[in-house]
């Protein structure tokens, strides 16, 4: 069983710049992974967003329901955080992530009583779920730039999620919803195998 992690596009100008934008190497004394030598995931290859009628949809068991352009989603304060991302294949790399907490926007869509799961879609139709507790306790975030620069479209733009502490395939990519639910969910790669709480150092699988 493959996780379907490949290598990412290269847009590295060589000259310190990443599809045009100076990219971050090194945050708070901590050496980041450069974004050319970062490697990837996809299930289909990368899906092209358009912005400009990108709406991300906040659902399910909230009191009112949100959809948000892409500037609606950036304008909020944001958070940076290095993380480091762990694949299930055994490779790694640390970033800085930059996003919104994503209890920033469940707060606005106001989380009802009961819920306890919240599932994430992508545009190329993967999906994957993380406890509630999880999300908030962390403060996980929905991030939009990578060592500075804005998201780029192999890693994941407009929105990735930085699930810090579990295996890349809870880190859904291009997200353009998220669910909240009271039951149990079983996303792309957890209903073919993966362990479901996919905590970075437990079982991979079952």
């Amino acid at each position: 069983m493959t996780s379907g992690c490949i290598s990412s596009e290269n847009g590295d100008a060589g000259d310190g710049t990443y599809n045009g934008e100076v990219e971050a190497l090194e945050y708070e004394g901590v050496k980041l992974t450069p974004i050319s030598e970062q490697r990837d995931n996809s299930i289909k290859g990368t899906p092209q967003i358009n912005t400009n009628t990108y709406f991300l949809t906040i659902d399910g068991m909230v009191d009112d329901p949100q959809y948000l352009t892409y500037e609606q989603v950036t304008s909020y304060p944001d958070v940076s955080k290095v993380v480091m991302l762990d694949c299930v294949e055994g490779w790694s790399y640390v970033a800085k992530w930059t996003g919104i907490p994503v209890k920033t926007l469940l707060d606005e869509a106001g989380v009802q009583d009961g819920a306890t799961t919240v599932i994430f879609h992508s545009a190329d139709g993967y999906s994957t779920a993380l406890e509630l507790d999880y999300l908030v306790e962390n403060n996980i975030i929905l991030g939009y730039r990578l060592n500075d620069v804005t998201l780029p479209k192999d890693h994941g733009y407009p929105f990735q999620l930085v699930a810090e502490g579990k295996y890349g395939y809870k880190w859904a990519k291009w997200v353009t919803g998220i669910e909240v639910t009271d039951e149990l969910y079983e996303g792309y790669w957890e209903s073919r195998g993966y362990n479901n709480n996919a905590d970075v150092g437990g079982p991979r699988f079952g």
